[in-house]
């Protein structure tokens, strides 16, 4: 899943840019990436009798609810891996595409409702999905061995920090070896993976077979462990399958479209509700050579996180000058879920931050899975 640094720290800082005030920058950051932090799905009891349904809408790496059918279709295909719809096999219709029409078609709806008490909401979840098909593309959110991948045929690279975001940078010229703790970072964590599957495959290997299928990789992208959410990340593969070599996803390229289709969809909100907005806002092509330094950045969590927060001290990255992204709480929207079950008075929470998050949640599972998707011919759920 695309991390804390684009979904939170990149989607703020291109919220900000396109002119939307702090505070809305902030709910859409962190409803963006509370996306990938809420897993919850215990209904909330108020004191008066009053129930909340909860809204999950991710499961933790390596969690067994991962394997359930239904939660596949319910979580992680609407929300991590929005399908293309290309190609006449159902499976393949599954997989997530970059920006395509039918994701399009999504964005567009949840504009149509930014007067809406959930929008902020609503449209920070509606980044987080958008987003994802920038680097989940190619790959499916639920069971399927097309997802599968040989282990043995990673090939990872970066590009080099002199490149323009504009070379040709397909051209092996334009690439070079990772750091070596990088390197070896990610060597941890495919290593971590391998161990964590094969442990899973004993204790079910008698369980239907689908089952298994999940465990050995073959949900989303998790064969391909985290490499397709590391912005700075070159590299190509073979699906175990089918033999086909993908022969290079260009991560740094491809994010940093995936920041100006965000950035563009901000401008669209601030232009449609204008009392979310500055008087001012910077052009994308302003920043973005900026914002390819900061992607092409050779870190873990904490020091991408630390390039984002340079860039928006940087002059003219935003057009109301320099400031700091806010930091990122994890825990502030879970302590406002629980903290609803010892209230009296359950007509006060529809106001709070938690209560409108599952509002904007709920109906875009709905729009998606039952009226979006069956209108194109894709029944999910």
């Amino acid at each position: 899943i695309m991390q804390i640094d684009m979904h939170y720290y990149g989607t703020y800082a291109m919220a900000r840019a396109a002119g939307l005030t702090k505070e809305a920058c902030r709910i859409i950051a962190t409803a963006a990436q509370f996306v990938d932090d809420n897993a919850e799905k215990e209904s909330i009891t108020f004191m008066d009798g009053a129930r909340l349904d909860v809204e999950a809408t991710a499961h933790h790496a390596f969690d067994r609810k991962n394997i359930d059918k239904e939660d596949q279709r319910q979580i992680w295909v609407p929300f991590h891996f929005f399908p293309g719809n290309e190609g006449t096999d159902y499976t393949d219709r599954l997989i997530c595409r970059k920006d395509s029409p039918i994701v399009r078609a999504m964005v567009e709806h949840s504009l149509s409702l930014v007067d809406a008490p959930f929008a902020l909401s609503l449209m920070g979840i509606t980044a987080h999905v958008y987003a994802d098909t920038f680097s989940h593309y190619g790959f499916s959110g639920v069971s399927s061995r097309k997802n599968k991948i040989d282990q043995t045929s990673f090939n990872l690279r970066t590009l080099k920090k002199i490149a323009k975001h504009d070379s040709k940078d397909d051209a092996k010229g334009d690439r070079e070896d990772l750091k070596p703790e990088v390197e070896n970072h990610l060597e941890m964590k495919k290593v971590r993976f391998q161990e964590n599957y094969h442990e899973e495959g004993g204790w079910m290997s008698n369980i239907k077979a689908w089952f298994a299928e999940t465990a050995s990789g073959a949900l989303g992208h998790g064969a391909a462990v985290t490499f397709p959410d590391r912005p700075y990340l070159v590299w190509s593969f073979e699906y175990e399958t089918t033999g086909e070599r993908c022969e290079i996803r260009n991560n740094p390229k491809t994010f940093l479209e995936g920041c100006e289709a965000l950035y563009r969809i901000f401008r669209e909100m601030a232009e449609r509700r204008p009392q979310l907005a500055e008087d001012k806002f910077t052009d994308f092509s302003t920043i973005k050579e900026t914002v390819w330094q900061v992607l092409l950045k050779q870190e873990k969590k904490a020091g991408r996180i630390d390039a984002w927060q340079k860039a928006a001290q940087s002059d003219g990255f935003f057009a109301t000058g320099p400031q700091e992204i806010p930091e990122y709480d994890q825990d502030a929207w879970h302590n406002n879920r629980d903290n609803l079950r010892r209230r009296m008075n359950s007509s006060l929470s529809t106001g709070t931050p938690i209560y409108r998050f599952y509002q904007a949640a709920s109906l875009y599972r709905t729009y998606v899975l039952r009226q979006l998707f069956p209108k194109h011919g894709l029944v999910i759920a």
